[in-house]
Formats: structure tokens, sequence, C-alpha cells
């Protein structure tokens, strides 16, 4: 008989206190995930993974350890409770770790608020496969496609239990489905052929957008591609699309993220309270967003998630915090522990929403008269500390207003800090995403190319 996952932390955070921990929390996950890829109107390969991942952390005084398995078997569970405290015993002091006070945690949450699970049934395999083949299917109907490089549809579904002896249980269960298309354009190999793709992913099926419209996105978008070159060298505006815009704030958000600020690794560590964003632009973060991936009832240390305000008019306002980064620096946690069975909390970012402007990405690209579109970026050369930014970029050119071609192997550069304080929103961003971020353009850059 299969144990509930309840039951398992239970039994865990038992078999710790008989091992010898003064404190303890476990967690407890059990999934399904499906995948299915199609090539040439075939199936190509289907995968199908089924599993539970139960994960233990011991603190023995200050000193601690985790373990982890996926074999739920009442002998194992004791084993690893054994091994977590003799690791313990030898691991190094960490003043800064250890569970919530018991006045800390959740107790009172609604999870069916937060939509995290689409209640409709499990996919058939049959229908992962048709999906996947009508997204192929309109991708070659665009003429100039000359092939598919993949197409793909994915389903998941886990639930989530988390325990500790500071009397914490509570539990919530996620599902997610996927469509990608990526396809080609042009003959020969390398330069000769482009690639692009478009997808979706969303916690309710109902939510998904069509197949064909998928693949015909795709399609349009590796086109676009087509007859690519280097770009002039020199300073121009960069207009940041909006499927890639999120990186920006993403960087912005490490760089707000406790584990950098105590490391003293950050290109923010002195700008609490300043201007990081131009004025009028906010980021807000709200982990209680229906049908949205970054949500939750709780974090992975048990404190009840709430909304708050990352920068405000520009300025900012606060760090990303776990229980321990906020004790070192002396703060408190703002319930942005994250984790998985095998590994400790650390600080993460919910659901952010960067205020939109009010102009549409054609009125940017009209404006800034002469530069780069960016739609597509590979690798990276990104100092923390100081916020020097360097990438390798391509995407579309942009002369006197308008789209003239396509451009590739270039690399833009800057510094973040001043990328960040000149960005100018559109006001195109995706709204059901966990980081809702709109195009953004960056009026000067250096670009190199030929």
């Amino acid at each position: 008989m299969t144990q509930t996952l309840d039951a398992l932390t239970a039994k865990l955070l038992d078999a710790a206190k008989a091992a010898g921990a003064d404190t303890a929390d476990a967690m407890a996950v059990r999934g399904t995930s499906q995948s299915v890829e199609v090539r040439g109107g075939k199936l190509e390969e289907a995968k199908r993974e089924e599993g539970t991942d139960i994960g233990l952390r011991v603190f023995v005084g200050q000193r601690s350890a985790i373990v982890s398995s996926s074999d739920t078997a009442s002998r194992t569970l004791s084993e690893m409770a054994t091994r977590a405290v003799a690791m313990a015993r030898e691991a190094p002091e960490n003043t800064y770790a250890g569970l919530a006070d018991p006045d800390q945690i959740a107790t009172d949450w609604d999870v069916a608020s937060l939509e995290l699970s689409d209640p409709t049934p499990e996919p058939a395999p049959a229908a992962l496969q048709e999906d996947a083949a009508q997204a192929e299917a309109a991708a070659l109907e665009v003429e100039g496609i000359s092939q598919v490089q993949s197409a793909s549809a994915a389903y998941g579904a886990r639930d989530i239990h988390m325990a500790g002896t500071n009397g914490f249980s509570g539990s919530y269960r996620r599902t997610d489905r996927g469509l990608s298309c990526v396809a080609i354009a042009g003959t020969g190999t390398g330069t000769g052929m482009e690639r692009d793709y478009d997808g979706d992913s969303r916690i309710f099926q109902s939510d998904m957008r069509g197949a064909a419209e998928i693949g015909r996105t795709a399609a349009e978008r590796t086109l676009l591609r087509l007859g690519a070159r280097k770009p002039r060298t020199g300073s121009y505006p960069v207009l940041f699309d909006e499927r890639i815009a999120s990186s920006l704030i993403g960087h912005l958000l490490g760089a707000v993220n406790g584990s950098s600020i105590a490391r003293g690794a950050s290109f923010l560590r002195d700008a609490m309270g300043a201007q990081v964003l131009p004025k009028g632009m906010s980021l807000l973060e709200d982990p209680h967003r229906p049908r949205t991936s970054g949500s939750r009832p709780f974090d992975a240390e048990f404190l009840p998630t709430a909304k708050r305000t990352v920068v405000e008019d520009g300025i900012l306002q606060g760090w990303t915090l776990d229980l321990a980064t906020g004790r070192q620096l002396g703060m408190p946690s703002t319930a942005n522990a994250a984790r998985g069975a095998g590994s400790g909390p650390s600080p993460s970012s919910w659901n952010m929403t960067l205020t939109q402007g009010t102009a549409s990405r054609a009125d940017l690209i009209r404006d800034m008269g002469t530069g780069l579109l960016v739609t597509s970026m590979i690798g990276s050369t990104i100092n923390p500390n100081t916020g020097d930014y360097s990438r390798g970029a391509a995407g579309l050119w942009v002369e006197n207003g308008e789209i003239t071609h396509a451009v590739n192997e270039c690399t833009i550069a800057g510094n973040l800090r001043d990328m960040l304080l000149a960005l100018v929103p559109a006001n195109d961003a995706r709204t059901h995403l966990s980081r809702v971020v709109p195009s953004l353009l960056v009026p000067g850059m250096t670009i190199a190319g030929v």
C-alpha cells in the first residue's frame, strides 16, 4: 500500500528524533510526468516517469545535514535519519541556520484560491502526440520552412508535503502542461540555416494556446531570421524583446537576493533605498496570483507568503531573504525560501510584475531610430560585483524606425546598474507568466559587430 506523503514526513521526523536530532524538517514529493516528441508526423519519442522523493534535514545544536532518497521503505527512513545525524555531528557550526519558531510558521492558507492544480484528468499520450503533430504540421505549412527540428508536448503533476518538528505540516499539488515547436528555414548548413521557436506552458490545460498557432508563430519567427548579418560596431539603442526581457529583471533579482548580499557579491549591495529603476517604475512580488507557476501558500521554511514591493517608484525597498540570510543580515525573512528534497533552503523570488509602459513595442521600434531589436541571446559574461554585462545576441536591425534585416553574431555590452536606470518599458507583457515583464528598451549600449 502506498504511503501518504504526510505519513512519510511524520515517520522521517520521528526517526530523526530517535536518532538524536534536536530539530528536523522533512519534505516528500510524489510526481508523474510524461512527454511526447513528434518528427515527420510520426512519434519520435515518448517518456513517462513516476516516483517519490523524500528529504530530511536535521539539526544537532547549530550543526546540520541533509539526506534524500527515492526509497520510502521504513528501513530506509531509519537509515536516512541515522546517517543525517551522524553527518550533522561532523559538520561545521552555522549560527544562522535553523527552523522557524513555532509562532512564525503558517497556520492558515487557502490552496484552492491559488489554482495550482488542474482538476481535469491527465491527458492521454495520444492527446499529447496530436498536439505536437498539429504544431509541426502548422509550421511546415508556412512557405520557406524546410523542417521542424522538434515538436514536443508534456504534462506533469506533483504533490508536495512539508513538515517540521516546530509543528508545521502542509501540502499542495501542482500541474503543468506544455507545448513547444522549433522550426528551421534555409538550405545548406551553418549560416545558411536559421531556427526559432514558440511554446506555451500553463497550469490549466484549457488555458493553453492552440497547437497550430504555436507552430505558425515558430515558423514566422524563423523566417524573420533569414539573411542575417553582423551589425556595425558602435553605440546604439537596444530593445530587448518581451521573450527575453525578463532576463534583465532576473539580474536585478539576483543582485538583491539575500545570498548575494550576505556574500557581498552584488552590484546593488549598497543600493538599499537608492534609485535602481526609472522613476515611476515598480517591481512587485505576489505569491498568491492564481494559475501562476510562482505561486505558493507558504515557503520552504513554512513561513506564510505575502505580497511585497521590491522596488517602488524606482527605489529599492528590500532584499529577498530566507531565515538564514535574514539572520545574517539582521533582518526578518521575506518568506522566500525555496528547496528541493535533496537540498537546503535558499532565497528565491516568486511571481514578479514590472510596471508596464504606455507605448507598444512597435512604438519603441519607431522611436529608437537606428538600433537592435534583440530576440535571442547566447552565452554571457556578467560580473556580479560590478554589473558589467556582455552577451552574444541576435535579432533584427532597425534603421530609421523600421526593421530592415536580421542580425546575428554580435555582442551587446553595458553596465547593468546603468541599463536598469535607463529602461523604457513597452506594454506587451504576458500577464500569465511568473515574471510579467514587457519589452524593454535600453537607450544606449555598445554593439560589437563588424
